[in-house]
This record gives C-alpha cells, structure tokens and sequence, in this order.
C-alpha cells in the first residue's frame, strides 16, 4: 500500500518570503554594537554601506535600520541564532557601552529577550523543529492587536493576499499567517494600550504579485507604486466591512525583483583574532542534515 501523504502541508500560499524589517534609529554605533556584535548578526557589505543606512544579515532576512528618529515595533521579533551561551556572552560585552540607553536583557525558559538602545524586542531562540531546519534566520514577527481584531486579520491575509491564516486561542487570541517557509506574522490580542503607529515596516515577496495588487487598489489601500516590482500598503481591514483593524506598512514585492533569493553573507561570531581557524569565518543560516 502506497503511503497517504498530508499534501496540503506542504502548501506555503501566496507569500514565500518575510525578507525584511524596517527600523529607524537615530546612531548607526549604537545600532552596530546591539545588531552586529551584541546579536552576532551581519552588516550587509555589499548594500547599503554608507552612514545614512544600514542593512544587516540574519540567515535569508534582514533588517533594515535607516538613520532617523527611532521607530517601535508594536510587538517583537523573532531570530533563530545558533548559540544561547555564545549570544549572552556577546551581550554582556555590550552591557557597558549601552548603559544610558533601553537596552535589555532577559532570560526566559525557552528564549532569550534583548531590547535594543531604543525599546525594540528580539525574542533569541536556538534551532528547534517548529523554525524548521533553521540554524539563522528570522521566523517570526509578532504584533499587538486590538481585542476583537484576530478573526479579521485572518480574513485579510486569506482573501486579499491569498496568504494562509489561522486563528488561534491558546495563549489569548491571535492570528497566525504563513509568510514564507518556517516564517509567519502573529497578531495577537492584548487589552495593553497600543502606541501610535510610527511608520516601520515589512517587506515581503509574494508569488502572485498582480492579484493582491487588484484587491488592495480596488479598496483604495495602495499608498505607494514604487516600480515595476513593488508596491506599499499600510492598513490591514476587515473584508467584509471595510473597516480597518491594524496599521503595518507591507512593501510588497514580485519574485521577478532584482533582490529576490540574493544570497546574503552570514559571518560566524565566534571567531576572533585570538579564537581564528581558517575556513570557519562564514556561517551557514541552514542546520546541517544531522541536526535537522
């Protein structure tokens, strides 16, 4: 007898990447220690070199940090990253030369909490089978929501994106939507107080690129045509009523971007020049298939 296969989950939707966050901060140094050697992660060197931006690896994603007045995240992200030990050690290198700033650092059972200089929480979790076989990278982002407003973000994602969504009631209500292998966005309810949107962003790619374009434009939510490849919308709505419900700017990109699938560099902070071995200086965001 032939084995029976789930099909289905192995359906990913309209959405096949979650690439990048957007966060402005007001001093790239401050930014570096807390990214790049507090985090371990890597600043891209080949884009976005200069003082005005900076963009910085994390497996297959990024995150973008442009030089401004600082932006919140309404929520947390989430990164896989190899090592707990190796990541509060690198932390506590930084301890001193962030004092004065928001920086923070938190250890719970199942992941390590850091706050960055201006208030940004990155959730730090080693590899594990629900990220998939992910040694780097960035599964998860995680936003605040009105009570009330889950069910309607589901709607959303499924009917105007074509992006498979649940809602789930563990934990309190929220919405999970799968935005790429290993990779979802999470809406979950809080009766806390939700700051003023500030403008941050996503960016994501989708596979059908033309169809979410009509749904959004025919209910006027399309707020930038930036080119051929991309465009922005800001409001998340209830389908049915056309009300809207949460406020996340979304740069929508098409597969036939020129950035799409670039492979970005990922170094091993580990290494050191007094702890150097040759060959070891890349990291590779996958695990290896012994781990995995």
């Amino acid at each position: 007898m032939e084995h029976v296969y789930d099909r289905a989950a192995e359906d990913l939707g309209n959405i096949v990447h979650l690439e990048h966050v957007n966060l402005r901060i007001p001093d790239q140094r401050l930014a570096t220690l807390f990214y790049v050697t507090g985090l371990g992660l890597t600043r891209d060197p080949y884009l976005m070199t200069g003082i005005g931006n900076m963009w910085v690896n994390v497996g297959r994603s990024q995150f973008h940090l442009p030089r401004g007045e600082a932006q919140l995240l309404r929520g947390h992200v989430a990164l896989v990253l190899p090592s707990r030990a190796g990541l509060l050690r690198r932390l506590a290198a930084v301890r001193q030369d962030l004092e004065g700033t928001r920086f923070a650092v938190h250890e719970h059972e199942e992941y390590v909490e850091a706050t960055c200089p201006w208030g940004n929480r990155i959730r730090c979790y080693e590899p594990q089978e629900r990220f998939g076989p992910v040694a780097l990278g960035m599964p998860m982002v995680s936003c605040d929501v009105p009570p009330g407003s889950a069910e309607a973000i589901a709607r959303f994602y499924r009917e105007i994106i074509g992006a498979p969504a649940t809602v789930d009631d563990r934990d309190g209500p929220h919405a999970r939507v799968s935005v790429g292998i290993g990779q979802e966005l999470v809406f979950r309810e809080t009766d806390r107080p939700i700051p003023p949107y500030d403008g941050h962003h996503i960016q994501i790619y989708v596979a059908g690129f033309s169809g979410p374009h009509r749904r959004l434009l025919e209910r006027g939510l399309v707020t930038e045509e930036s080119d051929r490849h991309q465009y922005r919308f800001r409001e998340i709505i209830d389908p049915a009523s056309g009300r809207p419900v949460f406020t996340l700017e979304h740069e929508v990109r098409s597969m036939r971007h020129p950035l799409y699938a670039r492979p970005l560099v990922n170094r091993n902070p580990d290494l050191s020049t007094a702890r150097y071995t040759p060959g070891h200086e890349a990291l590779a965001w996958s695990l290896d298939p012994a781990d995995s």
